[in-house]
């Protein structure tokens, strides 16, 4: 474990031969390299093929990132598109023009999220998903409505919301092959708290959002297995001194990890510093919820059925100017957490990681730089700028350093 992020030279200690270079090995050097246990000035990264390794042979090729940071690459637990493709309508090129667009941005890991829509729509969209996710391209699909309250229901189309029927939940998930990840309910609503069962029994999160529920109703929903707070404070009511409502309800439980979008518009920084303070750097997930927008550019757009404008990178409905997702890429996200609410480098990459790897269950893969997970990490340098990106081993972002 220790021998990923030694900074001796590989053979410094004896007088051996050095073996024959590998041409599928590379040492990434000199950089401060984040690791579950701390940051290691001057460590080093050992890439064997498409995994982390623990050791390198003599002589294999070298990147220096002296005054650089590498960390894990991100990973995306709500996100709806970007490129200028969504993920609930796009075609298959579309939404892979989509997943590239977010990877650039160091998002190596990204799960799917649809809007709400008619039931068939949804199961015929989740089947065109999975076959993304089965291919390695996507990590999952995340069901945001139908089964969410018109009192929150945000950039949803409130003609097509519906209570959530255990029997339509199970729907979606069946359409999805064993490629669901999450669904967001209102689970104060007919059938939610059944719902929520239904989902933990099948091995899917269910997330609480869009929801009008009390405090004590989110309790009940987190004691029958809800494990996820879908981009807490937003389309929730507030935090109350006689109704603490959801919010308090999800910061004090230790089974919640709470979703965060971080972009300056969606949370005060005051909210952001609560959420940390409360649930601690080892429950909160850092999401984007973007749209089609992200990495694209200002115009009209559909989310769904709605119509969406997007000026100076903030997307709101046109008809009602609710905000409808983000334009949020997760290297804003993350510099913004470090530079402007000025928290900690390793709670920023657990809230960008290893908290949403832990998740979606994918601890075990990607999340955290250590031997044997997948070579997926992001280069950034002392200005916390994106530099570099690599996926499974391969550049997606080549910084290009020497």
């Amino acid at each position: 474990m220790n021998r990923v992020h030694d900074s001796a030279p590989q053979g410094a200690r004896g007088t051996a031969r050095p073996a024959p270079t590998d041409p599928h090995v590379v040492v990434l050097s000199g950089a401060n390299v984040v690791l579950p246990t701390g940051t290691v000035n001057g460590g080093r990264v050992i890439v064997e093929g498409t995994r982390i390794a623990g050791s390198a042979p003599v002589g294999a090729p070298t990147v220096n990132l002296r005054n650089h940071w590498v960390v894990p690459g991100f990973v995306d637990m709500h996100n709806h598109g970007g490129g200028g493709a969504s993920f609930t309508s796009g075609t298959v090129e579309e939404i892979l023009k989509g997943i590239h667009t977010h990877r650039l941005h160091g998002t190596t890991t990204l799960v799917a999220s649809t809007v709400t829509g008619d039931m068939d729509g949804l199961a015929q969209r989740a089947g065109l998903l999975s076959e993304l996710a089965e291919q390695g391209d996507l990590a999952g699909i995340h069901f945001e409505g139908p089964f969410i309250s018109p009192c929150r229901k945000g950039a949803h189309s409130e003609e097509l919301l519906r209570d959530p029927d255990p029997a339509e939940v199970r729907k979606l998930i069946d359409a999805a092959r064993g490629r669901a990840s999450m669904v967001t309910l209102a689970t104060e609503l007919p059938g939610g708290i059944d719902s929520v069962r239904l989902l933990a029994e099948h091995g899917v999160i269910a997330a609480i959002g869009h929801t009008d529920a009390t405090y004590e109703q989110t309790v009940e929903a987190i004691d029958a297995g809800a494990t996820v707070a879908t981009h807490l404070f937003n389309a929730m009511p507030t935090l109350g001194h006689r109704s603490p409502g959801p919010i308090a309800a999800l910061l004090e439980d230790e089974r919640i990890t709470v979703e965060l979008i971080n972009d300056g518009v969606h949370l005060h920084p005051a909210s952001l510093q609560l959420a940390f303070h409360h649930a601690g750097g080892d429950r909160v997930a850092f999401i984007t919820d973007a749209m089609d927008a992200a990495g694209f550019g200002d115009g009209r757009y559909m989310l769904g059925p709605l119509e969406v404008e997007v000026s100076e990178g903030v997307a709101r409905l046109v008809e009602g100017g609710s905000i409808a997702g983000s334009t949020l890429t997760l290297d804003r996200a993350f510099k913004r957490a470090v530079t402007v609410d000025r928290l900690p480098i390793e709670d920023v990459v657990s809230a960008i990681a290893a908290n949403p790897a832990r998740s979606l269950g994918l601890y075990d893969r990607v999340g955290s730089l250590e031997p044997g997970k997948d070579a997926d990490l992001v280069v950034l340098d002392a200005d916390f700028e994106l530099k570099g990106v690599m996926r499974r081993g391969e550049w997606v972002v080549d910084p290009q350093l020497g």
